[in-house]
């Protein structure tokens, strides 16, 4: 019995659509309905274009839509995520699949499906332990640095398309060169059809948002190219898609790829994992509930796994796809599974249609749908409020276009942790003063009213104390102390905002409390948590930092050495 309920509660958190699925409301239904038919209108022209990022025949953007959506509403904890291709993953693939593949196009493929497997592999890993911190570590700072060396990096490789000019398959700066270089060269045709859609798209995202657009400008597309004929005036159609569904299996690579692949697909996954728990928790913020990201790996394993047997390649929550099902009045996964079957369909029956559709008109889809990831606001809000982050920004900017996409995560990855830990390692020490009136203290940085105690100073170490940062803590006390004009004869170091301490920090505070004490000047440690209380005793240095009790707080030490202090003046002037 017990081993049953225990296989139940494993399985209910294994599947949350077991719980929400049970409390459905039939009335949710309509909704449901409705925002899938729009999704997948959304869906289909994204998937293509982005296949076409990801350097891959169009037909691979549908199948990892499909597949993934088939799967992914069984996992998520989510109510309004969608799984779909992105553009940052999609540029990732392509700018870093080419090298590997050799120019083999199926191979390409089987390289980018096998991709997504690797994924699944990374994130149910990442599920098992219960890593979902792990998208703290790629900060806003770098996505937005990220996204937007995306954005330029996709308009070095789309203009081209809606000029019809023949593109280069180097980073930014080569690609707008050998554009601006073959400028001459630009069909008018081309120009004019890619032009008209980018302006139908845009006027719809401004007067028309969260409608299909999109659809309805893939379906014009078409509709002018069968009349008009561009095909015979240089424009370049998509081209053959294949109808039906492709083998399910594991991708045709061998073990010496996995090295070679790992690489891209942990930069997928730290991309996926972190714009999918983003979406999670905006989600979480505007309807109510908490996020699980950890449960959103195992979504991501499930997604990624089932894109990669059906000949599809990396897919991860997507933010335009998510709003616009939100939009549409979505009211569970159902959404994004109903989609999924509306995929199906087009992939079987209907997949022979889009061998007319223009590539200007896929280019200006690509890139509106993107438009949004270069966010000038977001890099002046950076400048204006924190000049660090903003270095943090544009290190990932600068390292995607000089570097390639997944040079350029990794630098701003990189430079982020080395600020958090270089932030860590040098925390504030507080010089605290007495609020007027009252037996409490604050720091007198932030309030300078405050009341220094003749003959005291007393200093509070804001963040938890290790071999790391415990110098920088000492050294600062000591500087202070040394720059007083008379040196003071109590030392108070207020343990409360220190959490932890390690063996080395306990020895280095004594060591400081024994240099004080040679000068004369008496250290007392207030106000310590329990677990730092026990590492001072069991290293035999409490004794050092004035005895460690739970009793004593920082204005009973102080008041203490006031009245000591006149109890000894006043027996200096009876006793002269």
């Amino acid at each position: 019995m017990h081993n049953a309920v225990r296989s139940q509660s494993i399985l209910q958190l294994c599947l949350p659509v077991r719980e929400w699925l049970a409390a459905y409301d039939l009335s949710w239904l309509r909704g449901d309905l409705i925002a899938s038919v729009t999704l997948a209108a959304y869906l289909i022209p994204s998937g293509l274009g982005d296949a076409s990022l990801a350097n891959l025949p169009p037909e691979a953007g549908l199948y990892a839509c499909l597949f993934s959506g088939l799967v992914f509403w069984l996992f998520c904890s989510s109510r309004h995520t969608v799984i779909s291709v992105t553009s940052a993953i999609s540029l990732l693939v392509g700018a870093t699949l080419g090298e590997i593949a050799g120019g083999d196009t199926s191979r390409f493929g089987a390289l980018a499906a096998g991709t997504a497997v690797l994924v699944a592999a990374i994130a149910l890993i990442a599920w098992a332990a219960r890593a979902g911190a792990i998208v703290n570590f790629i900060s806003e700072s770098v996505m937005i640095g990220f996204k937007c060396g995306v954005a330029l990096f996709l308009a070095s490789t789309q203009i081209p398309k809606l000029c019809g000019v023949h593109g280069a398959h180097g980073d930014f700066w080569e690609n707008s060169g050998h554009f601006v270089r073959h400028l001459n060269e630009t069909n008018p045709t081309s120009f004019a059809v890619g032009s008209a859609a980018l302006l139908l798209l845009v006027m719809g995202k401004i007067f028309l948002k969260d409608k299909p657009v999109a659809l309805f400008v893939v379906i014009g597309g078409i509709v002018a190219s069968m009349w008009m004929g561009l095909d015979a005036r240089g424009v370049k159609l998509l081209g053959e898609v294949p109808q039906g569904l492709p083998a399910i299996g594991l991708p045709a690579i061998q073990w010496a790829d996995l090295n070679n692949l790992l690489p891209l697909a942990f930069a997928c996954f730290l991309l996926g994992a972190v714009e999918t728990a983003a979406i999670g928790r905006s989600f979480a913020t505007k309807h109510g509930g908490r996020l699980d990201a950890s449960q959103e790996f195992l979504a991501l394993a499930g997604a990624n796994l089932a894109a990669g047997l059906g000949s599809g390649f990396p897919v991860s929550g997507g933010m335009s796809q998510s709003l616009v099902n939100e939009g549409a009045g979505a009211r569970t996964p159902l959404s994004g599974a109903f989609a999924a079957l509306i995929v199906l369909v087009v992939a079987l029956f209907c997949t022979r249609l889009l061998r007319d559709l223009p590539q200007p008109v896929l280019a200006a889809v690509v890139l509106v749908a993107v438009s949004g990831l270069f966010k000038v606001t977001a890099l002046k809000r950076l400048w204006r409020g924190d000049r660090r982050e903003f270095v943090v920004a544009a290190a990932a900017l600068i390292g995607v276009l000089g570097s390639g996409l997944l040079r350029g995560v990794m630098i701003g990855a990189i430079i982020s942790l080395v600020q958090l830990i270089r932030r860590a390692s040098r925390p504030h020490v507080a010089l605290l003063g007495r609020i007027a009136g009252t037996r409490r203290f604050s720091d007198r940085e932030r309030h300078a009213d405050n009341e220094l105690i003749p003959g005291v100073l007393i200093f509070r170490p804001e963040a938890s104390l290790v071999y790391f940062n415990v110098d920088h803590v000492c050294d600062s006390i000591l500087k202070h102390v040394r720059g007083e004009a008379a040196p003071p004869g109590l030392v108070v170091v207020d343990l409360s905002a220190a959490p932890y301490i390690d063996i080395q920090s306990t020895h280095a505070l004594a060591g400081m409390a024994e240099e004080l004490a040679r000068a004369g000047i008496r250290v007392q440690a207030v106000e310590a948590r329990a677990p730092v209380r026990d590492r001072l005793r069991a290293e035999n240095v409490d004794a050092a930092l004035g005895g460690v009790s739970r009793f004593q707080s920082v204005a009973d030490v102080v008041e203490d050495f006031q009245r000591q202090t006149n109890e000894t003046h006043h027996s200096e002037l009876l006793n002269p």
